[in-house]
């Protein structure tokens, strides 16, 4: 058995054996087999977490899940990181006939065959992504989803070169690579938690032999981090939202149903001009949004209703509604979101997709929102002020 790759360690009486693999490499998932039948380990860890894995072992089910579940279970976070990492496997896979990931369904096959404990080593992936976004700030938190979008979205070819350097990362940190480089302390929450957090739960594996299959990028920091004792609590805490946008957010809608109240008491048929405006503006722009979209018409008929009473609530959002609306009707799937890849390389294929009509919706209706807001708020300060002269 080749020692490439491997590296041992022994530990109060355990051993260690981590495989540094690639994970577009088929030879990887080769050498995993070799080690895991050849070394008969209590334990194998693989670089995953419980979302990732259920989304390889489940395959196809996943396109027969209801979305409605997703969003109610607080996933659609985390289904749309595996859309994007599926998209940008999906290319690697068209472009260089390699299925990124390989090894790690090759270590959960070979731990079932070989009776050993399957231990998922990796961090939650929304868990880092809320780590990472709440050190990026808002420019960076726009460049972020900016790149996730276009990962999905993009039809790019991968150079030789861009594919030699993901043979030393994984997937995640391969698609954000050029993100991480405009943001160097996110290397902190992508990388150095994430190997404290592995060596950890690889630490925590059952039984006296442990095998662990991790991005060749991911072994020296484990190495090193393997003798400390971390606390994986704390790693998995996600930060404390800052109050001051929440603070504005309700800032705004008191002032101006202040001052259309202020403007009724001084003026009832003023104050009656600036309701109308406000439901106007911001109905009729939100309907136009979701018109611009191709909405289905109740979807409409939602965005107008619900626009002038979310405009006044920073926790909700006319598109939701809308878009909800147009959900309802036109229901998309998972199926859907798989398919996005293929079908936004045409307009009609982009328009045709359940997922992507629903997301135009959200987006167009909001942006009309606000638009209309912009435009009612100005319309009522300036009935304001002419009643005050």
């Amino acid at each position: 058995m080749t020692e490439e790759n491997i590296t041992r360690l022994h530990m109060n009486n355990k051993e260690y054996i981590l495989i540094g693999t690639a994970h577009v490499s088929k030879h990887s998932a080769e050498q995993v087999k070799e080690v895991i039948e050849a070394e008969q380990p209590d334990s194998v860890c693989i670089e995953l977490d419980e979302g990732r894995y259920q989304s390889i072992s489940e395959g196809n089910k996943w396109k027969d899940t209801d979305i409605f579940e997703i969003i109610k279970g607080k996933k659609a976070t985390l289904l749309l990181m595996n859309l994007a990492i599926s998209s940008f496997q999906k290319r690697m896979a068209k472009q260089f006939g390699i299925n990124a990931g390989q090894e790690m369904i090759q270590g959960i096959e070979s731990a079932k065959e070989n009776n050993a404990e399957l231990v998922l080593a990796d961090r939650d992936i929304q868990v880092t992504f809320s780590r990472i976004w709440g050190n990026i700030g808002l420019k960076g938190k726009t460049m972020l989803l900016m790149q996730v979008i276009g990962s999905i979205f993009s039809n790019d070819k991968i150079s030789e070169d861009e594919l030699e350097k993901m043979k030393e990362q994984d997937t995640i940190n391969a698609m954000l690579q050029e993100f991480t480089d405009h943001f160097p302390k996110l290397k902190t929450p992508l990388i150095d938690e994430r190997d404290q957090y592995l060596s950890q739960k690889i630490k925590n594996a059952p039984g006296e032999k442990v095998v662990a299959i991790l991005g060749a990028a991911h072994v020296p920091g484990i190495t090193k981090e393997i003798h400390r004792e971390h606390d994986l609590k704390r790693l998995t805490q996600r930060p404390k939202k800052s109050k001051a946008p929440k603070v504005i957010g309700w800032t705004i809608p008191v002032l101006i149903l202040a001052i259309i109240a202020y403007t009724f008491y001084m003026n009832p048929s003023a104050g009656l001009q600036q309701t109308i405006s406000w439901v106007l503006w911001n109905g009729s722009m939100s309907a136009i949004g979701a018109i611009v979209a191709l909405a289905h018409p109740l979807a409409i008929v939602t965005a107008f209703v619900a626009a002038p009473i979310t405009s006044l609530n920073p926790l909700l959002a006319a598109g939701w509604f809308a878009g909800f609306a147009q959900a309802y009707i036109k229901k998309p799937n998972v199926g859907d979101f798989e398919s996005l890849s293929d079908d936004v390389h045409t307009v009609k294929g982009f328009w045709r997709n359940k997922v992507t009509r629903v997301l135009l919706v959200v987006i167009f209706a909001n942006l009309g929102s606000s638009l209309g807001t912009l435009i009612g708020g100005i319309d009522v300060i300036r009935v304001f002020i002419e009643n005050l002269s």
